[in-house]
């Protein structure tokens, strides 16, 4: 298998507005696993559809030294598929059917090709992602999404690549599915190339690929590592930074000092010339030179400032822009003990069979308590979500919720107006806000001048986070009960941190559907809640 496996040379790509999001970029990645690293919106996702051929580079090109799998963020599955067609096998399944039940036609020979043990290669490959239970015959539409996206990799690696590209294959999976994750990649001896938000995979990670101003730095170890690479690269870009401030400062003051001495030598030498009697030739011939003197002192340290300023600049540039959320949500307190949702004996019914166990559940929530929902795969976290702000009415039970102050924010982040802007948006949401007061709020998340002018359908993930945050959260009156399904999905480690900010400012009550315990641990939760097997439990401890 060759050093560099794959190799961009000069690549550049726009989008059909002729927005550029690459320029002339070159890299090569080899054998072992990489992680891919940057902020929403700087390229990831495109940088990996140019290489798996999904995109077509304005100019230069992208060379895989060998067959590819390529795992996209959104599967381009259908509910109706089976198991054996998403894995691609159906067709060699079918003629070895056929086989066996004595059609020796050639065309079933051909399609088998040297697949014959395709069904044994199948199950282990399911097995070895935790899918063992899986029938090949079963449809999409029973599965859930983490399960899905387990199932989209393992047809990549049935195809037997030397190269993966993966981009965020943790999304939806549940702790049990991530490990047969992590195991697997830890055994992969190819090259792999992953986007991921996790940072329990990309600490298994061999090097980290930072992709920043259209440019790839590779960074050896994994992503503590990095983390802590990029932390002294900061420390030291702020200490120039300092140093160069202290340098500017000091220029500014001799360069007046200077002024001052030359306009007190100038004064002096006037009065001395007139007290002479010097004839006005002489005398004016000394009043320029000792001008031109004092001019070019000036100049020198002119000179010298410009030096510091442009310094100064360059300091700053390296420093990296840290961009967090400060909020204050005084309007979403909730007072310790009141209830903000109680139900009992709730049952639904999923795929005409009852959901939860038994009668069904009971849950109460009170202010202001943080609670994480977890459990497997399929369990029906997302169903109890929308039973708790009332999109979905239980067969049996009644609800009671905080009337009109419930928010929720699903996986699709379906809340805003795609075509009206960010400030529309939050216009709508904040009707009794004034215009400068809604646009001094954006600006605390991060939309500041055009930003807050451009259409939802423009943003990133986790622009678009932010955005969905700033409408409910300042809506009238204040949510004092959040509900957030899968919030990190498709975010960066930056985003994350700035939800993290977020939910710190929050002082309502809230409940979220997360496999990510990196962040569970973050956001403070206080009470932690399980359901699995139809029932719902008090685990006490982190359980994910």
């Amino acid at each position: 298998m060759p050093d560099a496996f794959v190799t961009a040379s000069h690549l550049s790509f726009a989008w059909p507005d002729d927005t550029p999001v690459f320029d002339d970029l070159s890299f090569t990645v080899g054998v072992g696993r990489t992680g891919l690293v940057a902020p929403n919106g700087a390229g990831k996702s495109t940088l990996l559809k140019l290489i798996a051929g999904e995109l077509r580079p304005r100019s230069g090109g992208v060379q895989v030294s060998g067959p590819a799998g390529y795992l996209p963020q959104s599967l381009p599955f259908t509910e109706h598929l089976t198991v054996a067609e998403v894995l691609g096998v159906a067709p060699v399944i079918a003629a070895l059917d056929a086989v066996e039940s004595g059609d020796v036609s050639e065309e079933h020979f051909t399609t088998i090709g040297d697949d014959w043990d395709i069904e044994e290669r199948t199950r282990a490959q399911l097995d070895r992602l935790g899918l063992a239970h899986l029938a090949l015959d079963r449809r999409l539409a029973t599965l859930s999404g983490g399960q899905v996206v387990s199932l989209g990799l393992a047809a990549q690696l049935l195809k037997r690549p030397d190269a993966l590209l993966l981009d965020e294959p943790t999304n939806n999976l549940d702790l049990d599915a991530r490990h047969h994750l992590y195991g697997v990649l830890e055994e992969w001896n190819g090259c792999l190339l992953l986007v991921s938000h996790d940072r329990a995979l990309l600490d298994r990670m061999d090097r980290i690929a930072e992709l920043d101003g259209g440019r790839l730095r590779f960074h050896g170890g994994n992503f503590t590592a990095y983390e802590e690479a990029v932390r002294a690269e900061r420390e030291v870009a702020e200490k120039n930074v300092r140093n160069a401030e202290q340098e500017v400062k000091r220029e500014k003051r001799e360069l007046q000092q200077a002024r001052e001495r030359a306009d007190r030598r100038q004064s002096n030498a006037a009065r001395n010339l007139k007290s002479a009697g010097l004839p006005k030739i002489f005398a004016g011939n000394m009043k320029r030179g000792a001008q031109a003197s004092a001019g070019r002192a000036g100049q020198t340290h002119a000179a010298r400032l410009g030096e510091a300023k442009a310094r100064l600049d360059e300091a700053g540039r390296a420093v990296r822009d840290e961009q967090r959320i400060v909020l204050d949500l005084p309007d979403t307190q909730v007072p310790a003990g009141r209830t903000v949702f109680q139900g009992e004996r709730m049952q639904v019914r999923h795929a005409e069979r009852p959901l939860f166990a038994g009668d069904g559940l009971d849950l109460t929530i009170r202010g202001p308590e943080r609670i994480a929902l977890t459990g497997p795969n399929g369990a029906g976290k997302s169903t109890l979500l929308r039973l708790l702000d009332g999109a979905l009415e239980p067969e049996s039970g009644e609800p009671r919720r905080a009337q009109g102050r419930v928010a929720h924010l699903s996986q699709r982040l379906d809340l805003l107006d795609l075509d009206r802007t960010v400030a529309e948006n939050f216009a709508a949401y904040a009707p009794g806000i004034t215009e400068a007061e809604r646009m001094n709020l954006l600006a605390r998340f991060l939309f500041r001048g055009d930003r807050a002018h451009l259409p939802v359908r423009a943003l990133s993930g986790g622009e678009r986070l932010r955005a969905t945050l700033a409408c409910v959260l300042h809506t009238d009156p204040a949510p004092q009960l959040l509900l957030l399904d899968e919030p990190t999905n498709n975010l960066d480690l930056l985003s994350t941190g700035q939800l993290e900010n977020a939910l710190a400012a929050y002082r309502g009550a809230f409940v979220v559907v997360s496999h990510d315990g990196r962040f569970l641990d973050e956001i403070g939760v206080d009470r932690w809640l399980r359901l699995a097997d139809g029932r719902l439990t008090e685990t006490g401890a982190p359980g994910v």
